[in-house]
């Protein structure tokens, strides 16, 4: 193996580089420090101080060194080069052949785990990769999976300032800059697992605030509620009524326009509806970026029609909330800050490792009044220190990950500037992607993009130039999952596709190409289609 090249660009930030033939990986660092510790950690020796007492089992530091190398090389370096496939697919059956998944009576050794960990390795879907568009989610960033492996290391939990005490200032600080970001003057907030859980959060507040009853008598002591949603929202919204016991019937799914936008006069409409037959409306909840096609609810126009009915209004940000950091995109958030509260996922869009996701209210103390239940062996209020941090009573978990470090690390090396930089240019390379959709013979483009998905279908030319009847359009329906399967037993890149259907139109399978990786350039936009072309000549 080629030793790995160190270059600077005169601003503080280091590269690697390793020479493979010409096409060189590269993964960005801000920091020599962390390479002056990759280059030297595997030629230290087990223990700097022969004298020392510790509890590491032999040979488990030597296997983590060996591990810490392993992930270098093979998870960030060939991770992201563009060189290497993004996945090694194999069908499940087979992969099991050549995986020893058994668990047995006995340990095994080092150099086996090492092997087992290489194998994992190999056959894992590369995220980091630059042709890795299939999910909301992507990228590899040096400081977030460095502050991973230090709260994983540290083993603590964020319930109290007791056992977490440097993460519980942490979380509180990265929280008021989100919500400052939002536009909240105050409120709260609190890092959830998945933005799944963190709308089931902006129910959960937006009930107790309407009928704060329901945490001590239950759902018998309410009348029928109901929320409203967009047609095209996140399917979590309906999990989340399920989940919560008012029922997936009373979650109303509201018309979108012919972007997939929630249209107010429809909501308007909706709400009356529920109104006159007797159920009592609690919530509506907006979409800053649907996960399909991207699409940015009018937040002022829902803010206008929840105040006139005293709704609470909460927003789905995850996949788009991102574009709060910048200049030249956050008016697509514009209205904002007139919701109750607001879901936001650092791991889009953002960059952060899985999982980081917030939840924010402009609420002040709502979380812990709807959810605490008074531990006292664990949140006693005669302790010895200030037990306003300890804010794990107001979440819905007892134990919960440090979910905050990686994102603040990745804050202080970045800096918002730097956010900033890499959301523009993940929102240009989708508009630069659009254009060569739309100026290529044989594709065609679903929707012109709001957020960074890029949707589109591509036409085989066997299929040009017809008519666009029925049976013609079900005939593209079948292109994208052949073309699918090409891409994923070729490695080159992955993309998913879909249909949709809206109270407008309905759409046959179309591409979903989603951008959420800071690091993408161009030539990735350029590859795409001419990749597309290649897999699509015969069909």
């Amino acid at each position: 193996m080629e030793p790995c090249k160190v270059t600077t660009n005169g601003h503080n930030n280091v590269s690697i580089n390793s020479n493979n033939n010409g096409k060189g990986s590269k993964v960005h660092c801000h920091s020599k420090g962390y390479l002056d510790a990759a280059a030297t950690s595997s030629t230290r020796t087990e223990s700097s101080n022969p004298g020392a007492v510790s509890s590491v089992k032999p040979g488990a530091e030597s296997f983590l060194r060996q591990l810490f190398d392993l992930l270098l090389e093979k998870g960030i370096k060939d991770g992201s080069d563009n060189s290497k496939k993004v996945v090694e697919f194999i069908h499940p059956a087979d992969l099991r052949s050549k995986l020893d998944l058994d668990l047995r009576d006995e340990g095994e050794s080092n150099q086996t785990l090492i092997g087992l960990c290489e194998d994992t390795i190999r056959y894992s879907v590369r995220t980091g990769h630059p042709r890795f568009f299939n999910q909301l989610y992507g990228g590899q960033n040096v400081y977030g999976i460095g502050g991973s492996w230090l709260t994983e290391s540290l083993n603590t939990s964020m319930f109290t300032y007791e056992v977490a005490p440097v993460f519980t200032l942490m979380e509180k600080v990265v929280l008021e800059k989100m919500r400052s970001l939002v536009g909240y003057r105050d409120g709260d907030g609190i890092f959830c697992p998945g933005g799944s859980i963190s709308n089931m959060y902006g129910m959960s507040l937006a009930r107790f605030h309407a009928f704060p009853q329901v945490k001590e008598e239950g759902l018998h002591s309410l009348p029928r509620i109901c929320m409203f949603t967009s047609e095209s929202s996140h399917y979590s919204m309906r999990k989340g009524a399920a989940f919560m016991g008012f029922g997936t019937s009373n979650l109303i799914p509201v018309p979108t326009d012919s972007r997939g936008k929630m249209r107010g006069s429809a909501l308007e409409k909706c709400i009356q509806e529920a109104k006159d037959e007797g159920i009592v409306p609690f919530c509506v909840c907006a979409t800053a970026g649907t996960t399909v096609v991207g699409a940015y609810d009018d937040l002022e126009e829902i803010a206008d029609v929840c105040e006139r009915h005293g709704l609470w209004m909460h927003t789905d940000a995850c996949w788009g909330g991102g574009a709060a950091l910048s200049t030249k995109h956050k008016h697509l958030l514009k209205g904002l800050k007139r919701s109750d509260s607001v879901a936001w996922n650092p791991h889009k869009l953002m960059g952060t490792p899985l999982q980081c996701c917030a939840f924010l209210t402009r609420h002040t103390d709502l979380l812990k009044q709807c959810h605490s239940g008074d531990a006292t062996y664990l949140f006693q209020q005669d302790k010895f220190y200030d037990v306003s941090y300890d804010t794990g009573d107001k979440a819905i978990q007892c134990s919960r990950k440090v979910d905050v470090f990686k994102l603040w690390l990745m804050w202080k090396a970045e800096g918002s500037n730097g956010f900033e930089r890499a959301m523009d240019n993940m929102f240009t390379m989708s508009r630069y992607l659009a254009d060569k959709v739309r100026a290529t013979e044989g594709f065609r483009l679903v929707f012109e993009p709001e957020c960074t998905n890029v949707c589109f279908w591509f036409i085989p030319a066997s299929l040009r130039g017809q008519e666009e009847t029925e049976e013609w359009w079900q005939q593209i329906a079948e292109v994208a999952p052949v073309m699918k399967k090409k891409m994923v037993e070729r490695g080159t890149m992955l993309m998913t596709y879909n249909p949709l259907k809206t109270a407008l139109r309905s759409y046959v399978n179309f591409f979903r190409m989603v951008i959420s990786n800071p690091d993408v350039r161009k030539e990735d936009m350029d590859f795409v289609i001419s990749e597309m072309v290649q897999m699509g000549k015969d069909l």
